[in-house]
């Protein structure tokens, strides 16, 4: 059972907030405790910061420590900043472990973000950095009553709207409950009176008659919508809908799906920036262009007690000739999946502690098409489709509503052991895949899709995996040794916070360890 498993079942047995102090405990979520911009003063003249990695963590102690008086260069391994936080657009390659290349070819405008995609309302920090850099967000729609839940066993195979499934499993419970009230089942904990006020707020949640039956009427319609939707003039009059059948939904497991929009991280609202998820780093980023240095793949990191010295090679340059920099401190936001192939002089403690922490696989696919079939079709806007096929997820594009033209779906957002399966393909057979599956859901795949691209983050050579996969026991023995300050160098990332896998985490680690690194300096100074 993987933990996103575990946490879902939680989830739907107990409600959000056992669920939510669950993924809490885990490591899983917490609220941001941003609480604005960071002010650091003193910094000794002079005084130099080696920052590894140009990702959010390492662009926001960039622009904070060159803003507190420090003179600051970055290294970064790849030829673009921003880290996991990237949007592939047409035009774009990217070539995997492996060696298999993808070019891009979606239209302009068109594009995929394959690391993070979206941002929760309480997620202040990288939100602060957006406003402060006038990086423009529009929504992202988490949940969309009108898209697809779907199982490949229940219901003959064919998808079921959202709206559907939630109506119908909620006026089924909600006749359940009354039923049991109306027995007298609960004479001995509830007043006549406040059953009389259950049985009327369960008619309301359930949408029941007055015989408190869920059937079909203007009222269940009226949220799972019409056979024939009311009109105007002469038009046929309205026809109200047929539930479905509460043995039958409860059978088919649909309902596990309904509990993701109340989950505490996709609760509205939520964000993306306009143009792309990598929107708010190349902000960033702007800011801090003259001290970041790409293609830097470090090899090396030793430190003594007057400073620190990095070894590095060019990524492009086939010799492999080795390069060195020394700086007084450095803050190293390098990805533990690779830190730990790195010689790094640091204590044995944070030695086990980057050694202990493996990163979650995961795989995205987006795939173009020539038409918006989900919009035209099928008036879906937006929302996400849930199956319990391996690509688990189909995406519609929050932007770009109506637009008569092409456009881009996330096809397979996989984790757990279809990840593993999915990155153990070519990408183009993950593509190739991801369509075939797909259209079991919307049959227009196959007529309209043009062109798609694919990430399985084992295979990403700048993270070998998607995000650090704390354990709880992992975190009581390693984190605090992880975060704290060894000698010269402190470590961060979204590795180095209880918001793993979120950008948020990233901000807040490299925020906390900067000004921990700054006291320290500064008490010495």
């Amino acid at each position: 059972m993987t933990r996103r498993d575990l946490l879902s079942m939680v989830g739907k047995a107990a409600g959000g907030a056992a669920m939510y102090h669950a993924m809490s405990t885990l490591g899983f979520a917490a609220e941001s405790t941003y609480a604005g911009p960071i002010q650091l003063q003193g910094a000794p003249k002079g005084t130099t910061v080696l920052v590894l990695g140009a990702g959010v963590a390492g662009l926001v102690a960039a622009y904070e420590l060159r803003r507190a008086g420090y003179r600051v260069k970055v290294l970064e391994y790849n030829k673009r900043a921003g880290g996991r936080a990237w949007t592939i657009r047409g035009g774009d390659e990217y070539t995997e472990l492996g060696g298999f290349k993808q070019r891009c070819e979606f239209d302009k405008g068109l594009y995929i973000n394959p690391g993070p995609w979206r941002i929760p309302y309480h997620h202040y920090g990288i939100l602060d950095y957006a406003r402060r850099f006038n990086v423009p967000l529009e929504p992202f729609v988490q949940v969309n009553y009108n898209a697809y839940l779907h199982s490949k066993h229940a219901y003959g195979g064919k998808p079921q709207r959202y709206r559907h499934v939630q109506s119908d499993y909620q006026g089924h419970v909600a006749e359940l409950l009354g039923k049991a009230v109306n027995s007298h089942q609960l004479d001995a904990s509830v007043t006549k009176e406040d059953q009389d006020k259950l049985l009327e707020s369960l008619r309301a949640w359930g949408a029941l008659d007055k015989e408190y039956r869920y059937a079909a009427s203007s009222a269940t319609s009226d949220r799972r919508g019409y056979d024939v939707d009311p009109g105007g003039g002469l038009m046929p009059a309205a026809v109200p809908s047929q539930p479905l059948k509460g043995d039958e939904l409860l059978r088919s497991g649909l309902w596990k799906y309904l509990a993701d929009g109340s989950e505490y991280e996709y609760q509205s609202a939520i964000f993306q920036p306009v143009g792309g998820m990598d929107q708010i780093a190349q902000a960033i980023y702007r800011q801090v262009k003259d001290l970041v240095q790409f293609h830097a793949k470090v090899t090396k990191i030793d430190q003594n007690n007057s400073g620190v010295t990095v070894t590095y090679v060019d990524a492009n340059d086939a010799t492999g000739v080795p390069h060195t920099v020394k700086a007084d401190w450095c803050l190293c936001t390098i990805p533990l999946s690779i830190l730990s192939e790195i010689d790094v002089t640091v204590s044995q403690p944070m030695l086990d502690a980057i050694h202990a922490v493996p990163y979650e696989a995961s795989v995205k696919v987006g795939l173009q098409f020539k038409r918006r079939f989900w919009e035209q079709d099928e008036q879906i806007y937006g929302g996400i489709t849930y199956t319990d096929l391996p690509i688990a997820k189909i995406s519609y594009p929050s932007t770009g509503y109506g637009h008569p033209g092409k456009g881009v779906l996330l096809g397979a957002y996989i984790w757990g052991p279809n990840a593993y399966e999915f990155t153990a393909m070519t990408p183009q057979a993950r593509v190739q895949e991801a369509v075939r599956q797909g259209a079991t859901i919307h049959p227009q795949y196959l007529e309209t899709f043009e062109t798609g691209v694919s990430v399985g983050w084992h295979r990403v050579p700048f993270t070998n995996g998607c995000f650090g996969l704390w354990t709880e026991q992992a975190r009581r023995d390693h984190y605090q040794n992880l975060c704290r300050i060894d000698g010269r160098i402190a470590l961060a990332g979204e590795h180095a916070s209880f918001i793993p896998a979120w950008q948020e985490g990233a901000v807040l680690s490299s925020l906390d360890a900067i000004q921990r690194m700054h006291a320290r300096i500064t008490s010495r100074a």
